[in-house]
């Protein structure tokens, strides 16, 4: 992450001090309005309310709205790096791969927004390319693998994890988060509907319906991870 744009506190013609902050507070506000309701929630007239100030003191460290949700990005996944290293080294790339696959599906179900912005500018978000490398470097363990091979395995694994947490971690339908409805209760709702399908005309949706209802979007997606971790592991000879 680059510096923070500290400078010394100025004094207006007024004679009254500027309103300063530092750029890990205004991060860390980013994130926590971005949490609280999303990318529509972040103004820089909210964060300056957060902080405050006016909102020429937001100025002062970023100089716009995309540069701030890129930082903000950064503030994460610097985070989620702390957490990766944190991580067990074992022999099998493959296993260690899946240990850091998982802590960044975790970090980006809990912030759906985060997935949307992940990588978009690497020059604001060094966590971000850190993560792709650090991914990367379980990768170069296979020695089996050409770098063409390498590239595509780590860009598969992070395509798969952060689509599917950005769609886990999306807000669920409004009479689920009400409380008028139960999430098995909606499930089900769709599951009647996909029962009564024509077996000739659905025959795929209807021999799976029943697991379909009542299941474990976790389970799911460490499923569909395991399957794409076993292509290549197939693929690196192992």
């Amino acid at each position: 992450m680059a510096p923070p744009r500290e400078r010394p506190a100025a004094r207006r013609r007024s004679g009254r001090p500027r309103v300063t902050h530092s750029m890990n507070a205004v991060l860390t506000e980013a994130v926590a309005l971005l949490d609280e309701a999303g990318e529509p929630a972040l103004t820089f007239r909210a964060l300056a309310e957060r902080l405050g100030g006016g909102v020429a003191s937001i100025y002062w460290y970023v100089s716009s709205k995309d540069e701030l949700l890129d930082r903000a990005t950064d503030h994460v996944l610097e985070r989620v790096l702390a957490d990766v290293a944190r991580l067990p080294a074992t022999d099998e790339p493959i296993d260690d791969l899946r240990s850091v696959a998982l802590t960044l599906f975790d970090a980006v179900v809990d912030r759906p927004w985060l997935g949307a912005y992940f990588m978009r500018n690497t020059a604001l978000q060094p966590s971000g390319l850190k993560m792709y490398d650090r991914l990367g470097r379980e990768v170069l363990r296979l020695e089996g693998l050409t770098p063409l091979q390498q590239f595509h395995a780590v860009s598969a694994v992070i395509g798969f994890v952060v689509g599917t947490a950005a769609d886990l971690g999306q807000e669920p339908p409004r009479e689920v988060l009400e409380g008028k409805v139960g999430r098995a209760e909606y499930l089900e709702r769709f599951a009647d509907q996909w029962r009564a399908l024509d077996a000739d005309e659905f025959p795929f949706v209807t021999h799976i319906v029943e697991e379909f209802s009542g299941h474990d979007d976790a389970v799911q997606f460490r499923a569909g991870l395991d399957l794409l971790l076993a292509g290549l592991r197939l693929q690196a000879g192992l």
